[in-house]
């Protein structure tokens, strides 16, 4: 009777899953390093992005019609907050409200850089609402490095475990902004330490190329990849709770050039990382 009971709970929380193309988490810098008008720009370029009519195309073009978005601000290890909660897009009334209500939110996040809790985070609000997409992605962006928080590597192969991508916007300012471990330049610190998953890609937004033009780009550039990311299923006992050494070696060779680092790392292949216990299928959120 109860193996009945369970199985009917099961079926009646799966049938209220609805299909969408694409699930997709914005998980955007909010840290110290980004000033108020920062800020308020970067949120401008995510409202006007969602609304141009090159993205909407994409989205009609889908099985479904629809896509699923979210919208987050990440600062330290103890600070992720949801700035939007999931909502449907399916046409442009849809993207104005949701651009609407990322404007007037007030700030929220605090502290420096902590990437990795970013895409717990982001990971645990895929796993735990209530739509059913063919492609998850966690759309990374920021100004610097990973700097606080569980090893990056374990938070990026909990997020592939679980068939979701990440991409990651790499914002460097004049000078060429902040660098990663060891001194590398920071968008590759995001393609060796942060992406993951089927298409995972970093971009780049410059003096030469505008943060607006890059997102725009990108936003549609995943919308419009119509490859599954893979299966949903719970990360429970997936990857390492704990704090344990960032990277792998002490210098990386990609291609022909070879860096130094500050520290070790992992070079173009995926450490392995020491037991350190299973992880709470919610990870680690903060308040």
């Amino acid at each position: 009777m109860g193996t009945v009971l369970l199985a009917g709970a099961f079926c009646a929380s799966e049938a209220v899953s609805k299909s969408v193309d694409l699930e997709l988490v914005f998980a955007a810098d909010g840290s110290g390093s980004i000033d108020d008008d920062e800020l308020r720009l970067q949120r401008q370029g995510y409202a006007e992005a969602l609304s141009d009519p090159r993205v909407l195309d994409a989205v009609t073009s889908g099985r479904w019609g629809t896509i699923a978005v979210s919208y987050i601000e990440w600062g330290d290890e103890s600070s992720q907050h949801t700035i939007v909660d999931w909502r449907e897009i399916a046409g442009p009334e849809d993207a104005r409200a949701f651009g609407e209500a990322l404007l007037s939110a007030p700030r929220a996040a605090w502290g420096y850089n902590s990437i990795s809790e970013a895409i717990a985070y982001s990971t645990d609000k895929i796993l735990t609402n209530t739509y059913e997409g063919a492609r998850m992605v966690i759309d990374v962006s920021g100004d610097g490095p990973q700097i606080g928080g569980r090893p990056i590597d374990w938070a990026r192969d909990r997020a592939v475990d679980a068939g979701i991508t990440i991409n990651a916007l790499a914002v460097k300012s004049r000078g060429g902004g902040y660098r990663g471990p060891g001194n590398i330049p920071l968008e590759m610190h995001y393609r060796l330490d942060v992406i993951g998953g089927l298409g995972a890609f970093v971009m780049v937004a410059d003096e030469d190329t505008p943060f607006s033009d890059v997102l725009l780009a990108k936003i549609i550039r995943e919308i419009a990849d119509i490859r599954p990311t893979g299966r949903r299923h719970s990360v429970a006992g997936i990857g390492n709770a704990g704090f344990a050494t960032q990277y792998a070696a002490s210098k990386i060779t990609c291609g022909t050039e070879t860096y130094d680092r500050a520290g070790t790392d992992p070079g173009c292949e995926r450490p392995e990382m020491p037991a350190a216990g299973a992880e709470d299928p919610q990870g680690h959120q903060g308040p």
